[in-house]
């Protein structure tokens, strides 16, 4: 008998109704024949009277005991929805991490599954229970204790569960439909695919995409397991994930990506013997800022200079790396400019199709819309454009690489 594990996000449990939707589909699921596993995520609104206890007895409670506190919402969810299912005549049973065999370890503060022990998982299945899996935690026996495995967990506690027990895939059920060539909220004209590659995803992913998280898609990638998103509310066809996928109707482009509040920081030097990129990445790195589009500028007899952008959130901390080890890095001014956004396409297409980046930078001079920095990969274009362009930018290019037409 084939397994199934199947994802469901807190907006799909959030409610009584909504329990009770969701559990006569996982029962639906189940009287097809195929063994079912689910992975709930976390339910904020479970989680967050405790934390604010928490906040109210200290001002710095220690991270161990938060992270008790954050396992709380997940579980709370896997048992109501068992006893959903079990009021309809079918057997669940709710696990928390460490009873699915989930064993974590911690590097570099971050936390990661170790491995899985499924015999745990294998034993509920023989017996005809549904295991309802607490998503996004797990046992960390080195220091005994519970473990959270941070943005994205529940996703790869799915992923992880479906390689370790050799399911057939991971259907992700969630409030929208599938994945879409753009978020419709931005471009009302997107649509939705039938498939998309891993790394078209990964793209698109960490360039804003919010639907699949991008370290449960590189599990998915390395495993070769496939993900079907689809919704939680209608039993309609979803988006498929997987490694090749079919070209549709020579779709070169398959998705734009949006991502707000981007900042450019430029960083100048006297000489360029002073321009050590190895030097000013490494040591934010080190502090645990990402950079991502870096354009270094070196012109004989204009003082050099590096750019790269970086999320509004590491602004703060950026500046303050930076200008703690200036002497070290040899650098003799910073600069920044907000008010930034970076918007790109993805698509396996753009491989075999050169003047793909020609076309982009076209229809937005079309636009009037200014590129202030960009970075390119074998699938994907990105550009830096004014914040106040982006939602015109992104439907532009949405309109440039034909994606309004209907594809599934």
């Amino acid at each position: 008998m084939t397994s199934v594990v199947v994802k469901i996000d807190s907006f799909s449990l959030s409610t009584p109704a909504n329990i009770e939707q969701i559990s006569k589909r996982i029962v639906e699921e189940k009287k097809r024949g195929r063994n079912i596993i689910v992975v709930v995520s976390s339910e904020e609104l479970l989680e967050e009277p405790y934390r604010k206890f928490a906040y109210a007895l200290s001002k710095q409670p220690s991270k161990r005991e938060l992270d008790v506190l954050q396992s709380i919402g997940s579980q709370a969810t896997s048992a109501l929805l068992a006893i959903a299912i079990q009021q309809r005549g079918f057997k669940a049973v709710s696990l928390t991490g460490w009873q699915a065999g989930i064993e974590t370890v911690e590097v570099n503060q971050k936390v990661r599954i170790e491995q899985i022990k499924i015999e745990s998982i294998i034993n509920y299945i023989s017996k005809g229970d549904i295991p309802i899996v607490a998503g996004s935690q797990g046992f960390d026996y080195k220091n005994n204790k519970i473990s959270i495995l941070g943005m994205g967990g529940s996703d790869t506690t799915a992923v992880a569960i479906a390689a370790a027990i050799e399911a057939e895939c991971v259907e992700i059920l969630t409030n929208s439909e599938g994945i879409y060539t753009a978020e419709p909220s931005i471009v009302p004209r997107a649509k939705k695919l039938k498939q998309i590659s891993y790394d078209e995803l990964l793209e698109l992913t960490h360039l804003g995409s919010k639907i699949v998280h991008p370290r449960a898609v590189e599990m998915a990638k390395k495993y070769d397991m496939p993900i079907i998103v689809r919704s939680s509310t209608s039993d309609i066809p979803g988006t498929l994930i997987k490694g090749e996928v079919e070209m549709e109707k020579n779709l070169i482009v398959r998705g734009v990506a949006y991502e707000a509040e981007i900042i450019r920081l430029t960083v100048g030097y006297e000489k360029y013997e002073h321009a050590l990129l190895a030097n000013i990445f490494t040591t934010l790195a080190d502090h645990q800022i990402d950079v991502d589009i870096i354009v270094q500028s070196v012109i004989d007899g204009v003082k050099p200079t590096v750019s790269f952008s970086i999320d509004k959130e590491d602004f703060a901390d950026a500046i303050k790396v930076l200008e703690s080890n200036k002497s070290t890095l040899g650098f003799s001014f910073a600069d920044f400019e907000v008010g930034l956004a970076k918007v790109s396409i993805v698509g396996s297409g753009m491989v075999s199709n050169p003047g793909v980046a020609a076309r982009m930078f076209n229809r937005l001079c079309k636009e009037n819309i200014p590129v202030k920095m960009v970075s390119t990969s074998e699938i994907k274009v990105s550009v830096v454009v004014p914040q106040e362009d982006m939602v015109r930018a992104a439907n532009a290019l949405h309109d440039e690489f034909n994606l309004v037409e209907e594809y599934v």
